[in-house]
């Protein structure tokens, strides 16, 4: 069986609700050092994804932008990992990311998904093995990671069918 690692990371820390559209609010400077963090972390821990999934709101995108720029240095010539920017991730909860998750390739090891909360702190919750599940909080913070494992296909992808292997919230 393959193992597969799903990194699920909240948007880093954006601009205040003004009024402008929420899903073209940017990050703030914190943000962007936060996001950079959050990837040299990544790089650290060597998580690097082979697909990514970011929510096509300014603010993961910006997030992404400074998470790949860490992996990059990092991977120092290594191939850089597909993207696509799912508006599923901004409008949808924790079905649309289940949805996206189930129709993965089974080559692909390792996915990163950039979105928001609460959604990404539900899929995190739900992802819980029985065994796991009493006794843990996973309100992400913004720049909040998750770190789940599983052996066996996307498709298989239910929640209780991943553990969660690792927390960490990036600052600069």
């Amino acid at each position: 069986m393959t193992v597969r690692t799903l990194v699920l990371l909240r948007h880093a820390k954006a601009e205040t609700p003004g009024e402008g559209l929420d899903f073209d609010r940017s990050l703030t400077p914190r943000g962007e050092n936060d996001a950079d963090a959050a990837g040299a972390w990544m790089a650290d821990e060597r998580l690097h994804p082979d697909l990514v999934l970011c929510s096509s709101a300014a603010r993961t995108r910006q997030t992404w932008q400074g998470v790949s720029i860490a992996l990059a240095q990092a991977r120092q010539g290594g191939g850089a990992p597909e993207v696509r920017y799912e508006q599923s991730l901004y409008h949808g909860g924790p079905t649309e990311v289940f949805d996206l998750l189930r129709k993965v390739p089974d080559q692909i090891r390792t996915v990163l998904v950039v979105g928001h909360n609460p959604t990404m702190s539900e899929v995190s919750m739900l992802l819980l093995p029985d065994d796991q599940y009493d006794g843990i909080d996973v309100i992400m913070r913004t720049s909040g990671l998750a770190v789940h494992r599983a052996d066996g296909s996307w498709s298989g992808t239910e929640p209780r069918s991943m553990r969660l292997v690792e927390r960490h919230t990036a600052r600069a």
